[in-house]
């Protein structure tokens, strides 16, 4: 994995057999202290606006490793989108909208999402939505960073056919762009 810059970062979905601290330890990133104040109002769990599925960002950046997932916005929107499906009885539609409203015009770059992006948002929350694990959000990244990636997937529900097959979709709703041609698709 080349950490040189963020952009290029991706864990893909072939490291199964790697613990998730391994993966984690070549993620470069921001600091909580960097992040945009009105992503850190609506995605952060300890601000009294966060909306259903916000995370703290570490256990984020796990999350980026478990869906194979790298660091623009689209893999950005992604990440969101499963996570927030994932809170299934806790989300209505107006938060949804909510969200995509404030990615969309609210956000500074570069975390403004634009509607190419939502897109990947939208497949997402509908996988994470479908997913028989609940709150992944709520999971306990940190006593599982010692764990294999494929048992942290399994004990989370994430199947990788089932991101597979999200990952063809998004690059036929969205192809010729970084994001979706390095998904891991095969």
């Amino acid at each position: 994995m080349d950490t040189d810059d963020w952009r290029d970062w991706n864990p893909g979905l072939d490291n199964d057999d790697m613990s998730l601290r391994a993966v984690f330890d070549t993620l470069p990133g921001a600091g909580p202290d960097e992040i945009d104040q009105m992503v850190r109002l609506l995605e952060n769990p300890a601000s009294p606006y966060a909306l259903p599925g916000a995370v703290r960002l570490r256990h984020h950046d796990c999350i980026h490793i478990l869906l194979g997932r790298g660091l623009l916005n689209q893999d950005e929107a992604f990440v969101i989108g499963y996570t927030m499906g994932t809170a299934k009885e806790h989300i209505n539609e107006e938060q949804v909208q909510l969200f995509r409203l404030a990615a969309k015009l609210l956000y500074k770059p570069p975390y403004r999402m634009t509607d190419n992006d939502l897109i990947a948002f939208d497949l997402a929350f509908t996988l994470g939505n479908k997913s028989p694990y609940r709150h992944i959000y709520k999971f306990d990244f940190d006593g599982a960073m010692d764990l294999d990636i494929g048992d942290v997937r399994g004990e989370l529900g994430i199947n990788t056919k089932m991101l597979k097959a999200a990952f063809r979709e998004e690059r036929l709703l969205l192809p010729g762009n970084k994001a979706s041609e390095r998904l891991a698709i095969i």
